[in-house]
């Protein structure tokens, strides 16, 4: 197959798998818009063969086997595996990142749960701001500060995803707010999972994490003013589309549980044509001090691993920790 084939099916997997980045990524420069796609396309179906799969650790598994040959220049023969083998190359993509969203993927698979709101970050760290870090590195963005910021976003869009899906994720046996908020409502976590249902309580916590999701996209702004030119405009556009998701579910009264927040097309070509204005008159001034602000600590290990003096790869103890207990669990599974 060629690379012309190969990226094509990147580009069919973003239409059809994320409407809200679709969208977003129309407005980002051809340079960055393709490497994106074949990003997207990886995380993507790595992300769903964990969730949607019978066997989720057999899954994390194969997916280091995947970063071993994609990092060796001998990809699997897939569309997918032979287009991400070109961008690592091409981009000196450091492996710590897919690493970071390998981890991520590892402890959905053995179901590793969030006691706190930091374990929350932590988790979303994993599984969202890397995405947006190894989106910098698409852009040729390397310093520490706006490597920060894109964590940050990542962080708000994550949590978004969290406020939105609590319904659903009970009803497929996951949970991802934070225990404490939970328990100090005076909520039981496992009668919750047995049979989800809306209260005051639950849409209480709903509006919590989307509060906490709005001061991380603020804290983001900066960031993606700080941006090249040409990139602007499809980063705001995500900040502002994912954003509107909170606010549709604002509006339905934070009932996550037997509804699901969606924008629609006409709200996605205002936020569109608003994130082309920003882009063209947002000026990063001097006293953004926000722009400076040290990284969240549950994301500092993903902007060491990027910034231009990252040191050299060492797979993390807790990543080989995980894999092996997955390993474990895989051979009791078998036959």
């Amino acid at each position: 197959m060629s690379a012309a084939a190969d990226m094509e099916f990147c580009r069919a997997a973003i239409r059809t798998g994320s409407l809200s980045f679709h969208a977003a990524s129309k407005l980002l420069p051809n340079r960055v818009r393709d490497p994106a796609y074949v990003l997207y396309a990886f995380c993507r179906l790595a992300d769903d063969a964990v969730d949607e799969g019978h066997h989720p650790s057999a899954a994390v598994l194969h997916l280091q086997e995947r970063l071993d040959r994609a990092y060796a220049g001998q990809p699997f023969d897939d569309p997918v595996d032979r287009a991400f083998a070109r961008l690592v190359a091409q981009y000196d993509m450091p492996r710590a990142l897919p690493e970071a969203l390998l981890e991520g993927l590892a402890w959905d698979a053995e179901g590793r749960q969030c006691p706190t709101f930091s374990d929350v970050l932590s988790y979303s760290a994993r599984v969202a701001s890397v995405v947006g870090v190894m989106m910098c590195v698409l852009m040729g963005v390397r310093d520490r500060h706006r490597l920060a910021r894109a964590c940050d976003l990542g962080l708000a869009m994550q949590l978004t995803n969290i406020a939105r899906d609590v319904g659903e994720d009970a009803r497929n046996g996951r949970f991802y707010l934070p225990h404490d908020w939970f328990e100090n409502a005076g909520l039981r976590r496992d009668a919750f999972l047995r049979r989800p249902a809306l209260s005051p309580e639950v849409q209480a916590l709903v509006a919590r994490l989307l509060a906490e999701a709005d001061k991380l996209y603020l804290r983001a702004e900066p960031g993606i003013a700080a941006l090249p030119l040409d990139c602007r405009t499809g980063i705001f556009a995500a900040r502002h589309i994912y954003a509107a998701i909170g606010t549709a579910l604002r509006a339905q009264g934070c009932n996550s549980i037997g509804l699901r927040a969606r924008t629609t097309s006409a709200t996605k070509l205002r936020l569109l044509a608003w994130s082309g204005l920003r882009a063209g008159t947002s000026v990063l001034q001097p006293g953004m001090a926000t722009l400076y602000a040290p990284p969240r600590p549950e994301v500092a290990f993903l902007v060491q691993a990027a910034a231009v003096d990252a040191g050299e790869f060492r797979r993390s103890d807790a990543l080989i920790d995980v894999l092996t207990r997955l390993r474990q669990q895989d051979d009791l599974a078998r036959p």
